[in-house]
């Protein structure tokens, strides 16, 4: 704890930001030395000028930073920063993804699957039908779903997880102090019992307009895919796709009838390729190539490949002891450079040895 008062104090900070505040922490060596750094030192980090070095410099933030570990501790939140490990690993690598995030709740954030279910507030019965069924689909594959805590198709996708005794985790727009919309608090409570709450932001943040884009932004990058129920034309559902797609996540949608408003995003984003057409959860299955007897190809013996380099080697014999990795994670463990990992990767990935997973993570197949 004793560096989480700078990290909230960063975050603080008016116009600092995600993707430089992890400029500053990467160039500075942490978040304590960002603090303590020269102004003509920070002036020659790349993005970083006066106005930014200014605010730093004349920071009054660490008042505000002690209220927060106050209502962390006595709320049993949990800080997560970018580089702690139980960061969402899949959103760590995302150039824009928070610094700092708030939880609280017991669901894995780096569960092994992680699908996003986003649509419209207001929700057919079309829309909550399909939620319930790719819900319901999802549990062989003991998913965890993400979604927003908003009215209609975020409602009911959380909804079905609980019924169907599956993890959810909602992600809001505001402080951990309360719930929006309020009629989702009973919602919220059941949730905390399977699943959680995240967010980025600190108590007393108001659910302001501008936040749940922002928002959106982590809905997309901690899940392997989003997939959108009903849309219309515009709305925070295409927000989270576009970002999905920005963030090269697989993005699915389900169609509607020609016509219907509830519906025409999603025949958009079919339309224009920006959205796979899927039907079912055997769908979602399929492409993201869960479904191992249809998908997975014949499993390379290593342990008879004579061919492997001895970098190569050092990877098989670490992904075979220690499971899925993510990059940073298989970097530290072998000692790799990581330019020199990444043509050893991308070969051995040609080779059948090993697969990419969303979020930079890798697996041994």
């Amino acid at each position: 704890m004793d560096d989480l008062i700078y990290k909230i104090a960063l975050t603080l900070i008016p116009g600092v930001g995600s993707v430089n505040g992890k400029s500053l922490v990467a160039y500075c060596g942490g978040v304590k030395a960002v603090f303590m750094e020269k102004k003509r030192t920070l002036l020659k980090i790349p993005g970083i000028g006066e106005q930014t070095v200014s605010a730093i410099s004349n920071h009054n933030v660490f008042e505000r930073a002690e209220e927060e570990i106050g209502f962390i501790e006595k709320n049993q939140i949990s800080p997560l920063f970018y580089l702690d490990r139980d960061y969402p690993g899949r959103l760590k690598h995302c150039h824009d993804s928070p610094l700092l995030l708030y939880y609280k709740g017991c669901a894995d954030l780096n569960a092994p699957k992680v699908v996003a279910i986003v649509g419209t507030r207001s929700a057919t019965e079309y829309g909550r039908d399909m939620c319930r069924k790719l819900v319901e689909g999802l549990v062989s594959h003991k998913a965890l779903v993400v979604s927003g805590l908003a009215y209609g198709i975020d409602t009911w996708s959380h909804k079905a997880a609980l019924d169907n005794k599956l993890e959810t985790v909602g992600v809001l727009g505001h402080g951990l102090d309360r719930i929006y919309p309020y009629a989702n608090r009973s919602l919220a409570e059941k949730m905390l019992g399977s699943g959680g709450l995240l967010c980025e932001y600190v108590s007393n943040t108001k659910p302001d307009r501008e936040n749940f884009p922002m928002r959106n932004r982590i809905i997309a990058g901690m899940s392997d895919a989003v997939v959108v129920v009903e849309a219309g034309e515009s709305g925070g559902a295409l927000i989270t796709a576009d970002i999905a797609n920005s963030y090269n996540r697989d993005v699915f949608a389900v169609p509607g009838r020609i016509g219907d408003p509830h519906s025409a995003g999603c025949n958009k984003l079919i339309k224009i390729n920006k959205a796979a057409l899927i039907q079912s959860a055997a769908d979602i299955s399929y492409l993201l190539g869960w479904d191992e007897t249809k998908n997975q190809k014949k499993p390379v013996q290593t342990q008879l490949f004579v061919n492997l380099t001895p970098d190569e080697e050092l990877i098989v014999a670490t992904l075979r002891e220690k499971g899925d990795l993510e990059i940073d994670t298989l970097l530290s463990e072998t000692g790799l450079l990581p330019t020199k990992a990444a043509a050893i990767l991308l070969n051995m990935e040609f080779e059948g040895i090993i697969r990419c997973l969303p979020g930079k993570v890798y697996r041994l197949i």
